[in-house]
């Protein structure tokens, strides 16, 4: 009996050192004139090509439900602008990865109260009218917010972060195979979490922001407008909590410190696109 329990132990071991080994060090975009050079581990147990495959599986079962609901792009003008502006985002994004050039983007507008933009990965992506009606952003601000949203996609944070939670459910199922405790996750139920649960982390936000400067900056949008747009994000809240949308963001403080940063160094691509 005791063998055999060693013998299970060391097979669940085994399976966990495999998984773990399949983690590897990859850089998914260039660095742009932003300086974006983390190295990011991915598994082995999670693709590209499948998560993006998944990403549009579920961005079309939740566009078939909005369009249900009557919630989809429901105001044409806003749909217009919003379109408009992710176009000439999408334009440049071979800045940081040429392949992306090539991905299936698509945009809507959800008709929803909620101060809320994503960008799945493969370039599906969701801004909300409350976000619009609310903030009430000029273009550049709103190219901010989409372009932040499309670094996140670039960078491939969601492949990231699931990575992370499928290696952690490898070390799982080696304590279910000793307890008899199932303990599993599919891939489209960790992508939901990640997309629509599970915070971004700060270092993921930090990205994201400079990335989204850039693209908006080569697009002919006046980078400094960031510093304004998450200004008038953080003012959402007033005394109370800000909205979930900047939960795990950085403080207001050095986050307005690194967006003027980045959107001084991007200033020539402003300029060079046509801006003053």
């Amino acid at each position: 009996m005791k063998t055999s329990m060693t013998r299970r132990y060391a097979a669940c071991a085994l399976a966990a050192v495999t998984a773990l080994g399949g983690c590897a060090a990859v850089q998914t975009t260039g660095s742009g004139s932003v300086g974006v050079e983390r190295k990011q581990y991915m598994s082995g147990m999670v693709s590209e090509a499948a998560l993006q495959q998944e990403a549009a599986q579920q961005y079309s079962s939740l566009i078939n439900q909005a369009r249900a609901q009557g919630a989809l792009d429901v105001n044409a003008a806003q749909t217009a602008r919003v379109r408009t502006i992710a176009n000439k985002l999408i334009q440049q994004v071979g800045a940081f990865r040429p392949d992306a050039r090539n991905w299936n983007w698509e945009v809507h507008v959800l008709n929803s109260k909620e101060v809320n933009a994503w960008c799945m990965p493969g370039g599906k992506m969701a801004v909300y009218a409350g976000l619009i009606d609310r903030i009430k952003p000029t273009d550049a601000e709103l190219a901010a917010v989409i372009g932040h949203e499309m670094a996140h996609a670039l960078r491939e944070h969601a492949r990231e972060q699931v990575s992370q939670q499928m290696v952690t459910n490898v070390g799982l199922s080696v304590l279910s195979a000793v307890t008899g405790v199932g303990a599993t996750a599919d891939l489209g139920s960790a992508l939901t979490n990640v997309m629509f649960t599970l915070p971004n982390s700060r270092t993921h936000e930090t990205e994201a922001d400079r990335i989204g400067v850039e693209l908006a900056a080569r697009a002919g949008y006046d980078p400094r407008a960031a510093v304004t747009l998450w200004q008038k994000m953080g003012a959402l809240g007033g005394s109370s909590a800000p909205p979930e949308f900047l939960s795990t963001h950085p403080s207001a403080a050095s986050r307005s410190a690194d967006l003027t940063e980045a959107a001084e160094r991007v200033m020539p691509l402003y300029q060079a696109a046509g801006g003053r």
